[in-house]
């Protein structure tokens, strides 16, 4: 059997993070990826699919992108760009290895794999948060159209004809709903609470601005907010997502999914409130960023057009509640519906009911066991590829502050005070 002080288990942005860490301390390791680096990059999104950071913002810190820093790369060139990382220290990764469980056995770890059982002292899944793909149990298979998720969406080609119903308003649910809209497609989009942040503004972009203003730091999602939906895009050059525009030219929007009845698809009478709710988050953000700009004295050029929200479309003065899907010749409903955790192969008592890791900063209950590129890990920023190259440097340090306990072979001299 062979034996490793650390298990890495998923070579994406997280598992590749996590490699140069431990590399640069010296901890034996190995990383296991079932596919190819970076593989839901390159094969787990559709086609046309960018970063949602400019480049010179969205990498990590030791590497930079072969494109313009204000570019949005495509998935292709992340791909390339995490597997020419981790060539640039030889990170010890095995490809076409798969982790079926990871069992405690008495301080260690056995690993079974693939290719066998691997037995490490330590053990970090870095699989990221988009792992099984969520669909709410609400218009039943037999309805009639194709109903898939997103990560099964590659390119409006590969849709049956017909009008498609988009259920879920945030950065995939929007982007893909406006690629179908322009290759001539009927789309109707149902859209839930959601921020709406500017993509850029007064010359900035959205992610300096999260700097800047301190966002990227919150330590934990506020009450009620944990799954909070975020509408922004580095789509097309980057651009605001701005949903009435969107059904000004031609998408119909609709409230919240709420059910399904012989046919209709039921919709919430709340599109006007999120999408009000949406509208002074953005608001809100700019009055910050005016802010900020005043009190430091920049020379930033005004932008009062970013203010101006156009008019209420027909779909809110008047807005649709039920949907007859046959009337309505939809052909697909695709669900962007976000993803549930699946962390089924690891065989230790750190999960919640629902399958979510119990941890502290990526640190589980299960001594040994760790998680790396978890939303909200440490921050807002955690789930994003910056973001985990310093969770992953955290959680490496905690492997080495062990590993230095267990070094310890000292006798340590118990001192009894001396009387006065």
């Amino acid at each position: 059997m062979e034996e490793f002080d650390t298990v890495v288990v998923g070579a994406g942005q997280a598992g590749v993070a996590m490699s140069e860490h431990l590399t640069d301390l010296g901890i034996d390791h190995v990383v296991f990826e079932r596919d190819r680096i970076a593989e839901r990059w390159r094969t787990g999104r559709w086609d046309s699919l960018v970063a949602n950071g400019p480049a010179w913002h969205d990498r990590f810190p030791n590497l930079e992108f072969d494109c313009d820093d204000d570019a949005f790369a495509d998935k292709g060139s992340v791909a390339a760009y995490f597997e020419a990382y981790a060539k640039r220290f030889n990170a010890p990764i095995r490809t076409g290895v798969e982790v079926t469980a990871v069992t405690p056995q008495g301080g260690s770890f056995a690993v079974a794999t693939s290719n066998g059982t691997i037995k490490a002292s330590h053990v970090v899944a870095a699989t990221g948060p988009f792992q099984k793909p969520a669909i709410p149990p609400v218009v039943p298979a037999d309805a009639g159209p194709l109903q898939m998720h997103s990560n099964a969406y590659r390119n409006p080609g590969q849709l049956p004809e017909g009008a498609v119903l988009v259920v879920g308003g945030g950065s995939s649910g929007v982007q893909i709903a406006e690629e179908l809209m322009k290759a001539g497609r009927k789309v109707y989009l149902s859209i839930g609470p959601h921020d709406r942040p500017p993509r850029r503004y007064r010359g900035r972009d959205n992610v300096w601005w999260l700097g800047v203003l301190g966002k990227w730091n919150a330590d934990s999602p506020g009450p009620g907010t944990e799954h909070v939906t975020i509408a922004v895009s580095g789509a097309g050059g980057g651009k605001t997502i701005d949903f009435r525009r969107l059904a000004h030219q031609g998408i119909t929007l609709l409230g919240m999914t709420a059910g399904y009845n012989d046919g209709l698809v039921i919709f919430s009478d709340d599109l006007r409130k999120n999408l009000e709710a949406g509208d002074a988050n953005y608001l809100s953000i700019l009055d910050e960023a005016d802010d900020y700009i005043a009190r430091n004295g920049l020379n930033l050029p005004p932008e009062p057009e970013a203010r101006i929200i156009p008019n209420d479309p027909d779909c809110m003065t008047s807005p649709v509640f039920e949907l007859d899907l046959k009337q309505a010749g939809i052909g697909t409903i695709l669900w962007a519906t976000g993803y549930q955790f699946d962390f089924g192969w690891i065989e230790a008592d750190t999960f919640d009911d629902k399958g979510r890791p119990l941890h502290q900063r990526g640190v589980s209950r299960e001594p040994g066991l760790y998680f790396v590129g978890l939303p909200w890990q440490t921050r807002r920023g955690s789930s994003f590829i910056w973001g985990v190259w310093h969770d992953a440097k955290f959680i490496a340090d905690q492997i080495a502050i062990q590993r230095s306990y267990l070094a310890y072979r000292g006798n340590a001299e118990i001192r009894v005070p001396e009387e006065v």
